[in-house]
């Protein structure tokens, strides 16, 4: 299964249910969307809610993109199917609102953290791609699948009012093996030079790291973002078995545009994530293209402006 459906997959999963385990869902088990009291039984406060208060928080499990084909044994991510979060909360919407966090740039992290189930997990070790899967299966948790951004066409500068479903949007698996079973290592040869690269699907971290770095050249005036090489840096673990970082940083200096092009293409075709492009048309000028919607803060709020 390469893509399906958020709200098929959900669908599916709450026809099965699960033996407890601890918020991770292994491959040979059937995940169930919502299992009640069963997660609640360790927590205070969740507890407390459905004994006093008279409600329960609910837990959902989304897929991961990845199958956690690239967590190490031991990690609580190895080979597992499905991870799963409790749904959002005023706690979880104090977070969103934290001007410190979001000055920090950790926002969407805390978030994710504080939505877990199980609260081991790394959440600065997830694939970008299983981070995206868990913001989507929140943010529908938290206020419903309609995604209403506003997006200004490039063509007219009219700004449409859109209508997402997020459920529909499409969970892109991972279908290449690891060149090192149960780590996040993946090998390329690369058609103009010959050199075989090893490389890594990046963190949600790393991704923003990436980012703020592009951010802050840009304020000290630096109009060339590097955003190519930057991306190749962080991605390439080894060239024809040398991980030293100035042979690897060399090599992309010089590689052929070629080579450079096929590898992108490459990790851009397999990386598991969430499809989360979408058709745009201007209700002004007819305008027609493919846009991504925006993962950021506002991304949670029910009727967020992109």
């Amino acid at each position: 299964m390469a893509t399906d459906g958020i709200e098929s997959i959900f669908n599916e999963m709450a026809e099965q249910s699960v033996a407890q385990t601890g918020g991770v869902i292994p491959p040979t088990q059937a995940p169930s969307v919502r299992r009640g009291n069963e997660v609640f039984a360790s927590n205070a406060r969740e507890d407390y809610t459905r004994k006093d208060l008279g409600f329960e928080i609910p837990v959902d499990a989304v897929p991961l993109p990845s199958a956690g084909k690239v967590y190490p044994e031991g990690h609580p991510l190895y080979q597992a199917a499905h991870i799963e979060y409790r749904a959002m909360t005023a706690r979880e919407e104090d977070i969103l609102m934290s001007q410190a966090l979001i000055k920090k740039g950790t926002v969407i992290t805390e978030l994710i953290k504080s939505c877990l189930t199980n609260k081991t997990i790394n959440v600065s070790s997830l694939l970008s791609g299983d981070r995206n899967a868990l913001m989507v299966g929140i943010r529908i948790s938290g206020y419903g699948r309609d995604y209403e951004p506003t997006f200004v066409c490039p063509e007219c500068s009219h700004k449409n009012e859109m209508k997402i479903d997020l459920a529909d949007l499409a969970i892109k698996s991972l279908e290449v093996d690891p060149a090192v079973p149960g780590q996040n290592i993946f090998a390329f040869y690369l058609p103009a030079s010959k050199k075989k690269v090893e490389f890594k699907f990046l963190t949600g971290e790393e991704e923003e790291k990436i980012m703020k770095e592009l951010e802050s050249r840009k304020k000290r005036g630096q109009t060339n973002s590097n955003l190519i090489t930057s991306r190749l840096m962080a991605q390439i673990i080894s060239v024809e078995g040398n991980s030293e970082q100035g042979v690897i940083s060399k090599f992309i200096s010089y590689m052929p545009a070629k080579d450079s092009l096929s590898l992108r293409s490459y990790i851009d075709k397999n990386e598991p994530g969430v499809n989360m492009e979408v058709e745009f048309q201007c209700t002004n000028c007819d305008y027609f293209d493919m846009i991504q919607l925006p993962m950021g803060p506002s991304f949670f709020w029910p009727r967020a402006r992109a």
